[in-house]
């Protein structure tokens, strides 16, 4: 019997050995890093170490607020930011979404998946004084790499604020010119629970009391900043091997007349969304997982509910296109081996359905 194979690395990444010995060191470090005394001086020089660290990694040289998860960040960022009208992207995960509120106008995006910068720009102008803009830069779903480099352009340019939700891209792509920035420390091999709110300037925020200079209320998780720390030192070398075994990947599911979402789009090479033609969502993965192979039904948060994403919707894909398609994500211990396994396991399920249609 094969081993069990997990191809669901954008809903979390294993813990990598680097991570896990420095949350066990955390754990050494007990004290509370607000205490005055010796003991919680010493935890929290760790802490201070540990944002210093990834500050370093990340090449950036402004704030970083620590957090339970990009959720969290997120949710941060849009609760104090000083700004007035929010513009969210339609392809937005539901962790911004949701604090966004439904006032928030929404951006469209093509059936590529990116952002539509002619009508960012218009909306932009008719937004007032100082908008918030929150904009992706990856998604979760289907991998797709937003130009925020033109999206800051034009944001700047209008004298509003640029959030990036980076849960995906954090530690595999260089940082995007925003102002606020959430990162999770799961999606690139550091513990669960652990994220950080990146700030450009703090004046940009509302501070709330609490620890965090005052903008974040909760004991510090120390052996999280460190596990999270140690995991993105460990580099991100390895992705330079994963498009090739995507590309062999999806030519495969392309042979068996399968389809690829947003296929020409700039796409982050661990994350690919693919269409199984009469094929719902639902029923692969019920034959993948007997196969053994971990897959999914667009985000994780959605995925157990299997409702019809509301990216797929953005992009333009029907409600029956949509409910036909999965998320495979790669990680760093995935092999061609594990490629082909999958890309067979792909043939089988969509001949069946072919031959009993």
């Amino acid at each position: 019997m094969l081993p069990p194979l997990y191809l669901d690395h954008a809903a979390t990444a294993p813990l990598l050995p680097e991570a896990r010995a420095a949350l066990e060191e955390g754990f050494a470090h007990w004290a509370n890093p607000s205490s005055p005394h010796r003991a919680g001086r010493a935890a929290r020089a760790a802490l201070e170490l540990a944002r210093e660290r990834i500050c370093a990694a990340l090449e950036w040289d402004g704030a970083l607020i620590f957090t339970s998860g990009a959720t969290e960040a997120l949710a941060l960022a849009l609760g104090t930011a000083k700004a007035g009208n929010i513009l969210v992207s339609a392809v937005e995960h539901e962790a911004v979404q949701r604090p966004a509120g439904s006032e928030a106008s929404v951006i469209p995006v093509g059936r590529d998946g990116l952002v539509d910068l002619t009508a960012l720009d218009r909306m932009l102008a008719e937004a007032g004084q100082r908008p918030l803009v929150a904009v992706q830069q990856v998604g979760n779903e289907t991998g797709v790499i937003q130009l925020l480099d033109e999206v800051a352009a034009l944001v700047t340019r209008h004298g509003g604020m640029l959030l990036a939700d980076c849960a995906q891209g954090g530690g595999k792509l260089a940082l995007p010119p925003a102002d606020l920035i959430a990162l999770s420390a799961h999606k690139f091999g550091g513990p669960i629970g652990t994220g950080a709110l990146l700030v450009r300037d703090f004046a940009l925020l509302n501070a709330r009391g609490g620890q965090e200079r005052g903008y974040r209320a909760g004991t510090e998780n120390l052996p999280g900043a460190m596990g999270m720390a140690a995991a993105i030192e460990a580099g991100d070398e390895w992705l330079a091997g994963v498009e090739s075994l995507r590309a062999v990947l999806e030519q495969r599911i392309v042979e068996e007349g399968g389809e690829v979402i947003a296929q020409s789009s700039p796409r982050l090479a661990t994350i690919g969304a693919y269409r199984m033609p009469n094929v719902m969502a639902a029923s692969q993965l019920i034959r993948f997982d007997a196969a053994g192979i971990a897959v999914s039904a667009g985000s994780a948060c959605s995925s157990g509910s299997l409702r019809t994403s509301h990216v797929l919707a953005a992009m333009n894909l029907d409600a029956r296109e949509a409910g036909e398609v999965i998320r495979v994500s790669l990680g760093r211990e995935t092999t061609m081996a594990d490629v082909a396994r999958f890309g067979d396991a792909w043939a089988a399920i969509s001949r069946a359905v072919r031959a009993a249609a």
